[in-house]
């Protein structure tokens, strides 16, 4: 697993201390250690539980629900490092809210989204509706990524309201899903614009250093 503190990947080990039964079934906390930053990874879960040698556990296939509690936030992955600050400060609180309001967390997605695409794709300062269709027109967006971002504007009926759509902050209602698939269309988005970019760059810059080695010319 990967440590939400230091991102480091590690082999995990699991300390499962069971809490107790309430209405909505069985909790306990799931902690892993991070052996690079020797921080706790804490998880409340919830789910049924069956007798262990050591106890009441959570059993794997009924777990209902995982909230990170240390780190406190979502479940969803980091932001690559590759995305600027600003946009990626936005995303990271719509994953933080999103188990709380769907309706903050999508509103924290669109200005997010906005700002991505005004920044990676160049796109003409509008409203977000007509800011999306200018990068689908642009041809540049993988057809399926070009079709899920255009999905947003259908997602709380945001695009059937042209005042609220000139402000991609407003609280519309939406639907958990509708506002997992924003989170989702921005991760894919990060990957197409910032990540993938970053990764060319590196292995140019490596061959290049090989060449150079070799007394051969850079790669254009």
């Amino acid at each position: 697993m990967k440590c939400r503190h230091c991102l480091v990947e590690f082999h995990e080990h699991k300390d499962e201390y069971f809490i107790g039964k309430d209405v909505d079934r069985y909790w306990a906390i799931f902690k892993y250690d991070c052996p690079a930053c020797s921080r706790m990874n804490l998880y409340l879960v919830n789910g049924n539980a069956g007798n262990s040698q050591s106890g009441l556990v959570i059993i794997e296939n009924t777990i209902k629900s995982v909230i990170a509690i240390r780190p406190f936030g979502s479940n969803r992955p980091p932001c690559p490092q590759e995305v600027p600050e600003s946009i990626a400060l936005d995303y990271r609180e719509a994953c933080l809210v999103f188990p709380f309001s769907s309706k903050a967390s999508a509103a924290l997605s669109r200005r997010c989204l906005q700002n991505l695409l005004r920044d990676a794709a160049k796109v003409k300062p509008s409203d977000l509706s007509k800011e999306i269709q200018e990068v689908i027109d642009s041809g540049k967006l993988p057809s399926q990524l070009g079709d899920s971002i255009d999905a947003i504007r259908n997602i709380g009926n945001f695009a059937a309201h042209p005042i609220k759509g000139k402000s991609t902050g407003e609280i519309v209602d939406v639907e958990p899903e509708e506002a997992e698939w924003n989170l989702d269309v921005l991760e894919s988005l990060f990957d197409f614009y910032y990540v993938q970019p970053a990764k060319v760059v590196k292995k140019r810059e490596a061959l290049n250093a090989k060449l150079s080695e070799a007394g051969k010319p850079p790669m254009k």
